[in-house]
């Protein structure tokens, strides 16, 4: 079975019974070090977060915002195979390079008029294969409107917070 009839198969699936359609990940969380985390998720992957030694971390591991330009850039590259599929767009190559600034008055509170996550985010792609320019912006487009990563970076979520105390 081809990619392209992979696709094609969950897309007819799903919209013939959009309950399936629904997912739910999760990830758990432990604080092991002075800014060390290790994470498992839903899969079954266990990964380790950490923070410089600038924040007391000992940098063993990428940090938070550093795995959310990773999650970004995965997310663009994998939507850019799914859609190329979807539009019959012959790709031979896709390279994602993304960077952010972050002012980092706001997550110390110095100012808390100054967002504690990215102030801007530059995702720069690469394509290759035998296309037109013109099919590029086409794909381009169809991944702007449906990367899962890329709609969490521009939309707010509802996030709902509870506090359990351990006693």
């Amino acid at each position: 079975m081809s990619f392209t009839d992979l696709v094609q198969g969950t897309k007819t699936a799903l919209s013939s019974d959009p309950a399936q359609a629904q997912a739910k990940f999760e990830a758990h969380h432990d604080l092991v070090g002075p800014c060390e985390v290790t994470v498992k998720v839903g899969s079954g992957h266990k990964f380790t977060v950490d923070e410089p030694e600038a924040l007391e971390g000992g940098n063993v591991a990428a940090n938070p915002v550093e795995y959310a330009l990773a999650a970004l850039g995965s997310c663009q590259a994998i939507t850019y195979r799914v859609w190329a599929a979807q539009l019959a767009i012959k790709l031979d190559k896709v390279e994602i390079s993304i960077d952010g600034d972050i002012d980092l008055r706001g997550f110390f509170g110095i100012d808390d008029g100054i967002r504690a996550g990215f102030n801007t985010v530059r995702i720069n792609v690469s394509l290759g294969g035998p296309e037109s320019a013109a099919r590029y912006e086409e794909l381009a487009a169809a991944v702007d409107a449906h990367c899962p990563v890329l709609d969490l970076f521009r939309n707010p979520v509802p996030v709902e917070r509870k506090l359990v105390s351990a006693a």
